[in-house]
């Protein structure tokens, strides 16, 4: 594993391929790095989120990154909430007030 031989920081994407069991052999050897070699992980075949996660480790220095990561979780937030108002509209007993 690349996270042996480097001081960066590793974000681990574990991938569900046709010769695993469900993902699990990808996660466990991405979870299971030994102490002295942290690996950051990501949900099963979720690349999108370790890039966000990239982008919010490199934003902590660069502010212009930061700020793209900062906006882009806003428009996160207000995408929500506009399903949860739909969900309202609709009423979907379950909806948060």
């Amino acid at each position: 594993m690349v996270a042996s031989i480097t001081s960066l920081p590793v974000i681990g994407v574990p991938v569900k391929s046709s010769n695993s069991i469900d993902g699990w052999d990808s996660v466990l050897s991405i979870l299971q790095m030994p102490n002295g070699v942290p690996v950051a992980t990501v949900a099963l075949n979720a690349a999108k989120n370790a890039g966000i996660l990239a982008a919010q480790i490199i934003g902590t220095a660069n502010e212009t990154v930061g700020n793209k990561v900062a906006a882009y979780k806003e428009d996160l937030e207000k995408e929500v909430l506009v399903k949860v108002s739909n969900l309202k509209a609709k009423g979907h007993p379950n909806t948060f007030d």
